[in-house]
């Protein structure tokens, strides 16, 4: 069987890419041109289709041969002067996929979304997933829609980022008071979870809230990563308005570490009932202090 598979040279993508390999699936990547050497040690056992999913084009007759797509495109920040928009990744990209799904006769599609994806959502993050799930939804495709919440894992970007600030610094800058709770998930039980549901008809029509075996908050989120790197962070609260105002003055460059929709997403918290999906899947959850202790150090 073979899989057509987008973001195959992220975090996540690769870890996804290597679960479907170790399945003996055969994987056709839409990678765009120039990127081909993130996929390392991949690149000679699968095929590699050059675009991006924002380019109607590139899509015509590339999934004709495969018998699933699995999305898993997804962007945390703009970049608009590039032509790097949520409207565009997000919903437009999904869009051009389901379409050219339907016209190539491939009627399996696989969605990674997120966790506080909705039409009311506070930011064009959280309303462009939305728009997406429903542009599935309507498709008529045999559809599986993932929504998880943190994913953490070798070469994330979540827990490296405070892993790393902590061996320079020691202190940690936290936004308020640091009580929002997330629900981190390790990355090996979210790809196990998208290769489980691949022929599993079970799972046609459905969306699952994906979060790991913990509701942790922020500060106690920092308190980890600090005891397996055995460095104790000492936590600067910054208030909200502050961080508002700077997010606002420097969402332009690239480099600044926050914009104001993450900070927005963030004090909403990122939670769900994790059982229907553990169960479902048969998932053994990795703990959030066990996972991490695997690739910090």
């Amino acid at each position: 069987m073979k899989i057509f598979l987008t973001g195959s040279t992220g975090f996540v993508g690769k870890q996804l890419l290597n679960k479907l390999i170790e399945n003996k699936y055969k994987v056709k990547c839409l990678v765009r041109k120039g990127s081909e050497h993130k996929l390392g040690q991949y690149i000679n056992q699968i095929e590699v289709v050059n675009g991006d999913i924002t380019d109607p084009p590139c899509l015509k007759n590339a999934i004709a041969d495969c018998e699933a797509v699995i999305n898993i495109v997804g962007i945390i920040r703009e970049i608009p002067g590039k032509g790097v928009t949520f409207e565009k990744l997000h919903y437009e990209g999904t869009h051009n996929l389901i379409r050219e799904a339907k016209k190539q006769g491939v009627d399996r599609f696989i969605q990674m979304s997120a966790l506080g994806a909705k039409q009311e959502g506070k930011t064009l993050y959280q309303q462009t997933k939305f728009l997406a799930e429903e542009c599935i939804r309507k498709s008529g495709l045999n559809y599986t829609i993932f929504r998880p919440s943190i994913i953490f894992g070798k070469e994330d970007k979540f827990v490296n980022t405070f892993a790393g600030m902590l061996k320079i610094q020691q202190f940690i800058p936290v936004i308020g008071d640091g009580k929002y709770k997330l629900q981190p998930v390790a990355v090996e039980n979210v790809v196990a979870a998208f290769v489980d549901s691949i022929e599993r008809r079970d799972t046609f029509g459905k969306s699952y809230e994906v979060g790991g075996p913990e509701k942790i908050e922020f500060n106690d989120i920092i308190n980890i990563i600090g005891k397996v790197l055995c460095l104790p962070p000492y936590k600067i609260h910054i208030p909200v308005w502050i961080m508002n105002t700077l997010a606002e003055m420097f969402d332009w460059i690239p480099a600044f570490p926050v914009t104001k929709d993450q900070i927005t997403m963030l004090l909403e918290g990122n939670t769900c009932d994790e059982k229907p999906f553990l169960d479902h899947f048969k998932i053994n959850p990795i703990y959030f202090k066990e996972g991490i202790s695997r690739y910090l150090f």
